[in-house]
């Protein structure tokens, strides 16, 4: 099975709901993992705006990505749901991996009334289910290509 590790800044919110999402949308054809730069705890926000999807990360914990790497930890694709800033800042896994970034706004600077924010976090969920849902998509289309280079 593929593996996919999705990397934010604090693995609090993008990257747990990037997570969810694969695990969810690729109905166990893809195995999802999520880390952070600097481990924080889950946006409870992002796990109110997720419960409205059926998703339930109120019991989910947070990550370090070097951790992972010292650890060993081999994957078949790294998404990185942050800034490109940030995301030079990862680690680089061995092996042939699939380096993507999706860069998602950040839901920690949520903004204005409890409203407010909960509106701008759904917007941004829906984004990263979006894209999660086209990368399954094409992963369905193409199989173990989308792993690959093109001159493979």
């Amino acid at each position: 099975m593929r593996k996919i590790l999705f990397i934010c800044e604090h693995n609090s919110a993008r990257s747990q709901m990037a997570e969810a999402f694969l695990k969810h949308l690729s109905k166990g054809k893809l195995e999802a993992e999520s880390a952070g730069l600097e481990p924080g705890t889950i946006n409870p926000i992002v796990v109110e705006v997720m419960k409205e999807v059926d998703i339930d990360l109120s019991g989910n914990t947070t990550q370090s990505v070097f951790d992972l790497f010292k650890s060993g930890k081999q994957y078949d694709a790294v998404v990185t749901v942050c800034t490109p800033e940030v995301s030079e800042k990862c680690p680089i896994f061995p092996g042939k991996v699939l380096r993507l970034n999706w860069p998602f706004n950040d839901p920690s600077t949520a903004q204005g009334s409890e409203s407010e924010k909960l509106e701008y976090v759904r917007g941004i969920r829906d984004q990263i289910k979006d894209q999660v849902q086209s990368f399954v998509d094409d992963f369905e289309d193409r199989g173990i290509k989308v792993f690959m280079d093109e001159d493979d």
